[in-house]
């Protein structure tokens, strides 16, 4: 039965307080009769979609160190690739899809609410948290020549002289006892990232790695590079924090052999790498 003028504006006053679409795009919808599901049908299936990717996204960026959108598009892929290798998240198909696919907008967007929780969570300045408290400090004195395999471990940039953006950033490892230097470059900081460098140093070095002394990087001090030592027997400890005399024989290296050798200039992306 035909609807009279007033129905119909009816329908679409409550079509479109509904739907949420404009009421030109309902009319359309409604003028040729298109698969006039209810509005919570069509968009079920959306919904279920975009909290899937969203939580998938999480978990990645908690990885990350909780970087911008714009770097954490960059490393996506090969970070998906590593936790999952690993056993850390295992997505659907059409949820990484998704999340590969999103641009670092739509990234900064969909992180917008986790990150408003979690600044209004966030510690006072200079409160050490729990795993900071869990790795024993070591200072340059404590070492009394160590036997071969305990590592120190630093970060070298190669930003040119700027943070902006992405860029190449080299995990290196040197063994007290031999000086020996093996070096792996990083698409960017993360710690899934660290943790899978570490397993490429391990097998490199010629001698059993017993332990890693890092300074206080948000990359190094994290639950992922603690359980990872633990699981595999190694000594973890970690520098003063302002105090590079701690970790003397990484820093004389990243300026005799890596800046050396690589310079100050700057490098990004997979190619670089």
């Amino acid at each position: 039965m035909e609807s009279s003028k007033k129905e119909k504006t009816k329908i679409l006053d409550e079509f479109s307080s509904v739907s949420g679409y404009h009421r030109k795009h309902a009319v359309r919808l409604l003028g040729r009769h298109s698969h006039l599901l209810h509005p919570s049908q069509q968009r079920l299936g959306r919904r279920i979609y975009n909290e899937a990717v969203g939580e998938a996204l999480i978990i990645t960026w908690e990885a990350a160190d909780r970087i911008c959108g714009k770097r954490l598009k960059a490393i996506l892929p090969n970070l998906v690739d590593a936790m999952e290798r690993h056993g850390h998240i295992h997505l659907d198909p059409e949820v990484q899809r998704g999340l590969l696919a999103a641009s670092a907008a739509t990234l900064d967007r969909l992180l917008r609410p986790i990150r408003k929780e979690a600044k209004s969570r966030k510690k006072k300045r200079g409160t050490p948290t729990k795993v900071s408290r869990d790795i024993r400090i070591r200072t340059f004195s404590d070492w009394d020549d160590p036997p071969p395999g305990f590592l120190e471990i630093d970060f070298v940039e190669h930003n040119g002289g700027s943070t902006a953006g992405s860029y190449i950033q080299t995990l290196v490892a040197v063994d007290i006892f031999s000086e020996w230097i093996e070096c792996v470059p990083l698409l960017a900081k993360s710690q899934a990232l660290v943790v899978e460098a570490l397993e490429i140093i391990r097998r490199q070095i010629p001698v059993p790695v017993l332990g890693i002394d890092s300074d206080k990087d948000s990359s190094f001090i994290n639950e992922t590079l603690l359980e990872y030592c633990k699981v595999n027997h190694l000594e973890f400890t970690r520098s003063r924090a302002y105090r590079k005399n701690d970790q003397a024989w990484i820093e004389q290296k990243n300026g005799a052999v890596i800046r050396r050798f690589i310079g100050h200039d700057r490098y990004s992306g997979i190619v670089a790498g």
